[in-house]
């Protein structure tokens, strides 16, 4: 009789306690649609400033202006943590057109890949060789490549349903595909964009040289899809064709940037750090709205969102918005390092770095335990329709923080539309919808709430 009177008690605990987490997150989603504040500051970020590519000009205001509104918000602590990022310049607007007979032209939409070397200043103009893989180079060998321009040209799959996955699958030919083809003595590479979307807008995006000498490195541009697919049918009908393209591209010194970062200290366990942020580097050809504007907006949107319904986290709560994603990670490198140095004890990191689309759930970076910690609170999560808590990928710039205990998490919307704006043009504040944006706010702060409040699944404590 006793024990079943031990067993209602507990059964009436975990239900008073379900009762209040199912309040607290129904204020902070009121909270987040009602007087949202990350709409407003994207469309500042994004109309008032514009891409912010690290080094630039617009990261410096994007660092002051999101500085300022985080110091607005009466945290307890906010400053800026210097880091030495690299410095890109694109140059004049590149050219490229297709020559199918002498003087017969066609211009191509194309952008230069980030980190890429110019061509000389009278451009390349060269016979073409399509591939399908880096591995399609060996097969080819110098012989067929050696002076020509090399064409990446295989799409993202789209039979996959997670587009992440279609990206990651066709990634490589931009990231390692021309200091691959420079091993053949090809002169220039042009990359399908990693887009889903038949569209005229060509996508950057970091690449990389790996220990490529100076003097061998060969420039590399992106081709929009409807391009890349013009170009392919025009190879097929006539396989001697020349292909031009002018970039304008330049390496400069590194110069110093700034992690911004804003703190609420825990009322029992300070010591405990708990991180949301996003990265607010973004490419320089649209205004970096979805990538990554979006999730900076809305991880400020979790502070503020904490002290408009009065919660007072047990741990200490940091929002970072981290500098140099894009083509280095060097902000999240250095926040590492430098709460390393610190001897800080991190416990949970959540990362938004998907856009700004309708949330369906999360993905964890974590042990088993608390995967299933997670899964025991999805009937709180029900009522605002998210659905998919799965072990995955976090977020690139949290990653540097992974120990055996932390628990990473990523946001993950709606992905279908990411790639078609993803690193290009098409990035802009007209894409973005209000109400998803405020809706991903809710979403994360809900999750951080029930960390905060239960806390991770240790060895020692079940």
């Amino acid at each position: 009789m006793k024990k079943l009177g031990i067993m209602l008690l507990f059964i009436c605990i975990q239900a008073l306690g379900q009762q209040e987490d199912e309040k607290v997150i129904r204020s902070v989603y009121d909270a987040a649609l009602e007087e949202g504040k990350a709409y407003n500051w994207l469309n500042y970020l994004s109309n008032q400033i514009g891409g912010r590519l690290s080094g630039s000009v617009q990261a410096q205001q994007a660092i002051e202006y999101t500085k300022s509104q985080l110091d607005a918000l009466g945290l307890d602590r906010v400053w800026l943590q210097p880091v030495m990022v690299p410095k890109w310049v694109r140059g004049t607007p590149e050219f490229a057109y297709l020559e199918t007979a002498p003087g017969v032209t066609s211009n191509m939409p194309i952008c230069a890949l980030g980190g890429s070397v110019a061509t000389t200043g009278r451009g390349i103009k060269a016979k073409v060789v399509e591939v399908q893989s880096i591995e399609e180079l060996k097969i080819l060998g110098k012989e067929k490549i050696s002076g020509k321009i090399v064409f990446f040209n295989r799409p993202m799959n789209p039979k996959l349903i997670n587009t992440f996955e279609a990206y990651s699958d066709a990634v490589d030919q931009r990231g390692q595909g021309a200091a691959e083809a420079g091993k053949y003595e090809a002169l220039g590479v042009i990359v399908r964009s990693m887009n889903l979307k038949l569209d005229d807008y060509p996508h950057a995006g970091g690449m990389s040289y790996g220990d490529t000498p100076e003097a061998e490195r060969i420039p590399a541009a992106a081709i929009s899809t409807n391009g890349a697919d013009l170009l392919s049918a025009t190879l097929r009908l006539n396989p001697d064709i020349n292909f031009f393209f002018k970039l304008n591209c330049k390496q400069l010194n590194e110069v110093e940037s700034f992690n911004v970062i804003g703190e609420i200290k825990g009322t029992t366990y300070p010591n405990e750090i708990m991180v949301v942020g996003g990265h607010l580097d973004s490419w320089d050809l649209g205004d970096g709205s979805h990538d990554d504007g979006a999730g900076c907006v809305q991880s400020m949107d979790v502070l503020r969102i904490f002290k408009k319904i009065g919660y007072k986290p047990k741990r200490t709560l940091r929002v970072v918005l981290f500098m140099n994603e894009e083509n280095g990670l060097r902000g999240g490198l250095k926040y590492a390092e430098i709460a390393k140095a610190n001897n800080e004890n991190h416990v949970f990191a959540l990362e938004s770095d998907s856009g700004g689309f309708t949330p369906r759930g999360f993905s964890f970076d974590s042990t088993e335990e608390n995967l299933d910690q997670v899964k025991s609170w999805q009937k709180l999560f029900e009522p605002y329709n998210l659905h998919l808590f799965v072990k995955g990928f976090s977020g690139a710039d949290i990653s540097p923080l992974k120990t055996k205990q932390i628990v990473l998490a990523g946001l993950r919307p709606d992905s279908q539309r990411y790639f078609d704006h993803h690193h290009s043009e098409s990035d802009t504040f007209e894409h973005i919808n209000r109400r998803e944006l405020e809706l991903g706010s809710a979403a994360m702060t809900s999750l951080i709430y029930l960390f905060d409040k239960y806390g991770i699944v240790t060895k020692n404590k079940k």
